[in-house]
């Protein structure tokens, strides 16, 4: 998403650099690389085909079900004809007969989910796609989802500092499902914390952002996290948390939101918030 334009629109200041950055990612072992149709929109896609194709060993994940209006500006279309056309597009665009993972983007809310999912699961019977996701559902809609078809993976927003969809891991893990957190540096406010995050990656000699990914990864077998970053030394680093570990005492300090330097079920109130009015404008 991030190497796109301003406002996740049109092509990004220097595609070429954004190109290494993608190649540089595989070098370093990253195998899933998570973008969309509506990134650019298409220019995701298209740089990911640019600098990777043919995806030897590589799992690509996008998504439909946004309709791009402008810079910054999104609409929700989960019906079944946009979703077949978004899906041949998608496939066009990174040059493959077949999507690893296809996920529906954000749940139409003129488009009962069994609707979407349905679509999805008849493109998967035609072997255009292998596996389905779903992103941004509650529980109650996964389980929708869940009646209609297989879902392989959930995409949800979460963090240190937005642990709203703990519920929905709970059940990933419970399932057999793979959950994707987005934004799981809490919008770049993990990469700047203080607290109990800054004390540990102090003491282990490490960034801010290595302990948040860190502890993401000790949270659950089931979770795939996708930090973005538009820098080589940023990405190495992301990649660099794999390999962290934490002992009891820095993950029991973490589950304590008050240790984290600021109010973590304040800041998660204010982002649900946010979000609900950011979806109403959307409709």
């Amino acid at each position: 998403m991030g190497l796109t334009g301003p406002g996740t629109w049109g092509p990004p200041r220097d595609p070429g650099e954004a190109r290494s950055l993608l190649r540089r990612a595989g070098d370093l072992g990253v195998d899933f690389f998570d973008t969309a149709d509506a990134y650019g929109p298409g220019v995701s896609e298209e740089l990911l085909r640019d600098a990777l194709h043919p995806f030897e060993g590589i799992v690509v994940a996008t998504k439909g079900g946004q309709i791009r209006l402008g810079p910054g500006k999104w609409r929700r279309n989960g019906r079944p004809e946009h979703l077949r056309e978004a899906c041949h597009e998608s496939l066009r665009r990174l040059a493959v007969d077949r999507i690893g993972l296809y996920q529906l983007h954000a749940v139409d809310p003129d488009v009962p989910i069994e609707e979407s999912v349905g679509a999805l699961a008849l493109l998967r019977g035609e072997g255009k796609i292998e596996h389905i996701g779903v992103c941004n559902v509650t529980v109650e809609e996964l389980e929708r989802a869940r009646a209609v078809a297989d879902v392989a993976s959930v995409q949800n927003r979460f963090s240190a500092v937005d642990r709203a969809s703990q519920p929905m891991l709970d059940l990933c893990e419970e399932s057999g499902i793979v959950f994707v957190p987005w934004a799981p540096l809490g919008g770049g406010r993990l990469a700047v914390s203080r607290g109990a995050i800054a004390d540990i990656a102090r003491r282990l000699g490490v960034s801010h952002a290595q302990v948040a990914l860190a502890w993401l990864l000790h949270r659950s077998p089931s979770l795939l996290a996708i930090p973005g970053t538009r820098s080589p030394g940023h990405l190495e680093e992301n990649v660099g948390a794999a390999s962290l570990e934490l002992g009891p005492d820095e993950l029991a300090a973490l589950e304590q939101p008050a240790r984290l330097g600021f109010d973590a079920r304040m800041l998660a109130r204010r982002l649900r918030r946010r979000a609900r009015r950011l979806g109403r404008r959307l409709r």
